[in-house]
């Protein structure tokens, strides 16, 4: 059963998550890292390109989900080395400190509540993240261009390139490109038909839609949202 919160922490979600189907679950990309609880280890989920798919140790999990550019100041790694990835946090820190952590973790009244206590604390001591990167977000997914949306933000587009590199773990197109299909499943999930869905979404036609559910969630609209036919 998955259940989710809005955090403490600006923009980010408390979530989490005991899955009781067999077989494997699907993670679909959203343009967010996730600080992560498992059988007591602490791990991070790197920005996702494509769908993810869970699987191995059972047992519940829990996790941030930090807003899209604001994870790579709070873990001091940029977010292109985590794309498509899932590490231990002592892959990125000092094991110490990571054991520290992970002890605190372990002892909060729940695992979710103390990553959140330990993502509060961090972001603390990090500072706010750029303000240009949450206008980029807002820029893309409000369906601007690349090239409007850098010349809105007074950058070149080989800047915000480079920038969204670090800050998101691909570029501007890649990031618009994730955030039209949550766009996309929002209103799909809500009842909207694909052909209209396809339409106020920012899609040419309902098979370009297709196309794109079928490269980055790996599986038709269809099937990705439990419809027949």
């Amino acid at each position: 059963m998955y259940a989710e919160r809005a955090s403490r922490l600006n923009g980010a979600v408390v979530w989490t998550n005991t899955p009781t189907a067999p077989g494997p679950g699907r993670v679909l990309p959203d343009g967010c890292m996730d600080l992560l609880w498992h059988d007591g280890r602490l791990l991070v989920a790197g920005p996702d390109t494509r769908a993810h798919a869970t699987g191995g140790s059972p047992g519940p999990w829990a996790g941030v989900r930090l807003y899209p550019g604001t994870a790579p100041a709070l873990l001091g790694v940029p977010a292109h080395a985590l794309r498509d990835r899932r590490v231990d946090l002592t892959d990125l820190w000092p094991a110490a400190r990571v054991r520290r952590l992970t002890a605190r973790v372990n002892a909060a009244p729940d695992p979710a509540s103390g990553l959140e206590e330990a993502a509060l604390s961090r972001a603390a001591d990090t500072g706010p993240p750029d303000p240009l990167l949450r206008r980029v977000v807002t820029a893309l997914d409000a369906g601007r261009t690349v090239a409007a949306t850098a010349d809105e933000l007074g950058v070149s587009a080989r800047q915000l390139h480079r920038r969204s590199l670090a800050a998101f773990g691909y570029g501007p197109k890649t990031l618009a490109r994730v955030l039209r299909l949550q766009r996309a499943l929002a209103l799909a999930r809500a009842g909207t038909s694909l052909a209209e869905t396809a339409v106020r979404s920012g899609y040419a036609d309902q098979a370009h839609l297709t196309r794109d559910v079928r490269e980055l969630a790996g599986v038709a609209p269809g099937e990705l949202l439990g419809r027949r036919g």
